[in-house]
């Protein structure tokens, strides 16, 4: 079992920036894949971005070239910086994990992140 804890969400201003952090308790070396995906009221869960154990890394379409998924192998811990915020970004952001050889999912449980104009 891995479990996957969130922080750094908030309230922030149209143009600012917040930094994620998704810590694991298990060594994210072995992850698949490393996601942070975002749910907005009355809307459904969205992926935002991935990482995966090459390094690789995709964004949805809204947040290309404002957002920026990183992993740090030493502190177990991904991380997604968001620049350029937006109102349309304000959701609950959760990590999620794609585990091992068994390819086990496992969900945070999620950040707010209000995005006032």
């Amino acid at each position: 079992q891995v479990q996957l804890v969130e922080s750094g969400g908030g309230l922030v201003q149209a143009g600012g920036s917040l930094r994620l952090s998704c810590a694991a308790s298990g060594n994210i070396f072995v992850a698949n894949v490393m996601s942070w995906y975002r749910q907005a009221p009355g809307k459904q869960r969205e992926l935002v971005a991935i990482l995966t154990d090459r390094g690789t890394t995709d964004y949805a379409d809204s947040v290309k070239g404002r957002f920026t998924i990183s992993g740090d192998n030493a502190k177990n811990t991904v991380y997604l910086q968001m620049n350029n915020l937006k109102p349309e970004d304000t959701a609950v952001y959760y990590c999620h994990a794609n585990w091992g050889r068994q390819r086990r999912i496992y969900w945070g449980q999620g950040t707010q992140v209000t995005v006032s104009s």
